[in-house]
């Protein structure tokens, strides 16, 4: 493990599979309906490994079970229920250090502002953030820099030494086309995960950095 640094101004967060994460039988639910849709009947272990980000880039796996992606994502965004959403979301108990922090915090998150809300306010949150960015087309999704650069903008962080703490891929990305530094929270295992993700910080638990 890394060991953590003292000297951060400044903290960028993800959201889901870093701070919080849903009951599995939620997942299940929502890509049978999705599945229904789109004429594809996806199994537990794909429907997890989507929802998590095992194996790499979401879109790349749907790819490679040839889904059209722009057709799952339109019917997956419209089959997520706002308050069933919140009602399965659990916060993982090493993120409540998160809450904590004097620092300028944000949260950078490809979860729809439609849902986040929400989520935010059923498990009492939301105050920790000065901005929130959910990705969308017009922002970009990580890692693209542009949406980390809003949220710090809008809350007056565009100096200073930084971290991004994500639990993917596109979270160090996103940090290091930011000019940030990347701290990347192995929530599932290397071996589930299907590849290692490297970034200036490997952690277990949020609460090993901050």
């Amino acid at each position: 493990m890394t060991a953590p640094s003292a000297d951060y101004e400044k903290w960028v967060f993800d959201l889901d599979g870093t701070l919080i994460d849903v009951d599995p039988t939620y997942v299940q639910d929502v890509f049978r309906r999705v599945g229904d849709r789109i004429g594809y009947e996806f199994t537990d272990r794909q429907a997890e490994a989507v929802w998590h980000g095992l194996g790499g880039y979401r879109n790349d796996q749907l790819d490679a079970w040839g889904i059209d992606t722009d057709d799952f994502w339109t019917a997956f965004h419209d089959e997520e229920d706002p308050e069933a959403r919140a009602d399965a979301t659990f916060l993982y108990d090493d993120a409540a250090r998160v809450g904590d922090l004097d620092d300028p915090t944000v949260l950078v998150t490809h979860c729809q502002q439609y849902l986040t809300e929400p989520v935010l306010e059923t498990l009492d949150i939301g105050d920790w953030f000065d901005a929130v960015v959910c990705c969308t087309e017009d922002t970009g999704w990580k890692p693209d820099p542009e949406p980390v650069h809003m949220a710090l903008s809008a809350a007056g962080a565009n100096g200073g030494a930084g971290v991004l703490v994500g639990d993917g891929p596109q979270d160090v990305g996103a940090a290091w086309n930011a000019g940030l530094d990347a701290a990347h929270v192995e929530r599932h295992g290397h071996d589930r995960r299907g590849l290692c993700v490297v970034g200036d910080h490997r952690l277990e638990r949020v609460d090993q950095l901050v």
